[in-house]
């Protein structure tokens, strides 16, 4: 393990994001058990924004890329990030916070990856490829395949946005090897099928905090399971009254 537990050391300043509930629940602290943890909850659950502060605590901006090198404008942690607490093992010290040509953690934030891309492709260190001239799925797996390997820091946050069924299985792949060679992924996700990774952490995030939940027992996994089984029992209650399915003639 690289990174063993996060808090946020009351009292919390007066506003969002500390309004959320699940950064309320990181007074009491939340401990990290295994090499890969997934954050799963609803939209606006606060799963982003926490993956975000450990960026920033782990000295990588929050719109995604390497530990000890800065690309946005600012530079300026988020607001968790300036209070989040984070206690490392001693590899983590040295793969975060070590030498700079030594730190081995990397952001991939799907909603400013190809951003990133324009500033770092063909850089030392990264990919050669040219996102731009790829899809995205193809730019997302050009990324992870040479950003993500051995021991080191994977943050990620929504990385299955552009990626099918069967490159989600791929990525899940990828995490269990990472996870393997003694790396660590923290990742925010609204896919059940990375979260199904044998022997992952799973917090749900939810009015409530933070709470460890079985694959099986989660809401996500719940909602998928009884849409596909029966579509239109969703559908009716969103498609004003319409029939929800048309059969071919």
């Amino acid at each position: 393990m690289l990174i063993t537990r996060l808090a946020v050391p009351p009292p919390h300043p007066a506003g969002w994001p500390f309004t959320i509930p699940a950064v309320q629940h990181l007074a009491a602290g939340l401990d990290l058990t295994a090499r890969v943890t997934f954050l799963v909850g609803e939209n606006g659950s606060g799963k982003s924004t926490l993956v975000e502060a450990v960026s920033d605590v782990c000295g990588i901006n929050s719109g995604g890329g390497k530990a000890g090198t800065r690309y946005a404008s600012t530079g300026q942690a988020t607001p968790l990030g300036g209070a989040l607490r984070a206690e490392f093992t001693t590899a983590g010290l040295r793969l975060v916070r070590g030498p700079r040509t030594k730190r081995r953690a990397f952001f991939f934030r799907a909603e400013t990856l190809f951003d990133l891309g324009q500033n770092v492709s063909g850089l030392p260190g990264f990919w050669e490829e040219d996102l731009t001239e790829q899809s995205h799925g193809e730019g997302f797996f050009t990324v992870l395949d040479r950003m993500v390997a051995g021991p080191g820091l994977y943050l990620m946050d929504e990385p299955e946005a552009a990626l099918s069924f069967a490159s989600c299985l791929r990525l899940m792949a990828l995490m269990d090897r990472v996870a393997r060679e003694g790396g660590q992924v923290i990742c925010a996700t609204h896919s059940p099928i990375l979260a199904a990774l044998p022997g992952a952490q799973i917090l749900e995030l939810d009015d409530d905090g933070i709470h460890p939940v079985a694959w099986k027992e989660l809401h996500l996994v719940d909602h998928w399971r009884r849409f596909l089984e029966a579509p239109d029992a969703y559908l009716r209650h969103v498609l004003d009254g319409r029939t929800s399915r048309r059969e071919p003639s």
